[in-house]
């Protein structure tokens, strides 16, 4: 069965076409959504491509930064933005960070085998918002909170925002190399110059998590009240528990340091 294609030439008519997100499969680089088509597991009946939205660009008005959702995740590398850049230089290997999209990272779906979403732990520690358009009409909510709705994969991002402000940050990751480059677990966490803290995971499980416990006590062992890790193919959930408080405590001795 041929998917009819619809391919939109604004961030208006991309949320127009994608509505309520009904049968509505979204491209945007295609690295997660191709192989599962070639693999015989998806086959999409209307194909929301993304590559002529004009959402693919990352502008920047005073202190405020604007990312669209169809920007590659290679032209992320060079933000002067703590570990925005620098979990985005990490993300796979070359190939894969031309194609993949912010937008696909942030909703990509818990992987068969090994666990994605890297760059949301990273945008939860920049205080970053999420606007999205689907049932309901448009939403713009903080990071942690669309990673954690209910609905987050029957809706459309549209654009990621943050404030661009003097912050400290520091960032620590384990990954295991083959192919690509697959994530165990990942730490971000940045201060404001008002001396908040924020502290997310990514890696340990199918979505980034912010973590409460940590920024309230600043003591790496009290992630596990705010992460649940899980087993799949690349690390067991009892290796993660290991590792998650050594990465935080890495994560804000190199804060201390920046």
């Amino acid at each position: 069965m041929t998917a009819d294609l619809l391919v939109p030439t604004s961030a208006d008519e991309a949320a127009s076409l994608f509505g309520d997100g009904d049968g509505v499969t979204v491209f945007g680089g295609g690295t997660i959504l191709l192989p599962e088509i070639t693999a015989g597991r998806l086959a999409p009946s209307r194909a929301l491509m993304l590559h002529r939205s004009g959402l693919d660009r990352i502008t920047v008005d005073g202190g405020r930064v604007t990312i669209g959702a169809a920007t590659p995740v290679s032209a992320l590398v060079d933000l002067p933005d703590g570990p925005l850049a620098d979990f985005a230089a990490h993300v796979a290997d070359l190939e894969i960070r031309a194609a993949a999209t912010i937008g696909g990272n942030l909703c990509a779906p818990p992987g068969r085998e090994s666990q994605r979403g890297d760059l949301g732990a990273p945008l939860i520690a920049l205080g970053a918002h999420v606007r999205s358009s689907g049932r309901g009409g448009e939403r713009n909510e903080p990071v942690e909170d669309f990673l954690s709705a209910a609905d987050r994969e029957a809706r459309l991002v549209l654009e990621i925002e943050y404030e661009r402000e003097p912050r400290r940050s520091g960032s620590s990751g384990m990954r295991r190399r083959h192919a690509h480059s697959y994530l165990v677990a990942a730490v971000a966490a940045a201060e404001r110059e008002n001396g908040e803290l924020r502290v997310a995971v990514a890696g340990a499980g199918a979505t980034a998590v912010r973590c409460r416990a940590v920024e309230a006590s600043r003591d790496p062992q009290s992630v596990l009240e705010d992460v649940e890790p899980v087993d799949d193919a690349v690390a067991s959930a009892d290796y993660r528990r290991s590792v998650l408080p050594v990465l935080v405590r890495q994560a804000l001795e190199r804060l201390e340091l920046s």
